[in-house]
């Protein structure tokens, strides 16, 4: 188990496996030293625990919840093309999308879930540029989807 999943297990969660991607994608690429994931849904054991529009159907700490699940799912498809996730050199950016109701203003603190999670199982290497966006819906209604891109350690 690498260091990062030993951090992740401290915390009481655990790495899932690769969500499938939901049209013509594949969940990550690996080019030179970084690697690119694919927007990551909040998906839990093949299905949405929610849907809807933060500010509305879903609560800020719920969608906060949501994207640190986002955050978790980005890791695994990151470990799908490196192996290793200790081998992540540097998180260099964090794009967060979140479903909002046209009143709804707190977006940054939604895609909190995800940066925090980044920063406390990475250590300086998960301190990040980033974007947060609200958009009018997302992939199958989910509230929030999250993307990396990570700097690897050559092998």
């Amino acid at each position: 188990m690498s260091k990062v999943e030993e951090k992740l297990a401290e915390l009481g969660l655990t790495l899932p496996p690769v969500a499938a991607p939901v049209a013509a994608y594949v969940p990550a690429v690996h080019s030179g030293d970084l690697v690119f994931t694919s927007g990551q849904l909040p998906v839990v054991g093949g299905k949405l625990p929610t849907t809807g529009k933060v500010g509305a159907e879903v609560s800020p700490e719920e969608a906060k919840d949501l994207a640190q699940i986002c955050g978790l799912n980005a890791l695994a498809a990151v470990k799908s093309v490196i192996g290793d996730l200790d081998r992540i050199e540097r998180v260099v950016k964090v794009v967060g999308f979140v479903a909002a109701a046209p009143d709804f203003i707190g977006v940054p603190a939604v895609v909190n879930g995800a940066s925090e999670l980044l920063g406390t199982v990475l250590g300086d290497a998960g301190v990040h540029a980033r974007s947060a966006v609200g958009v009018a819906v997302l992939p199958l209604d989910a509230p929030v989807e999250v993307e990396l891109v990570v700097r690897v350690k050559s092998v």
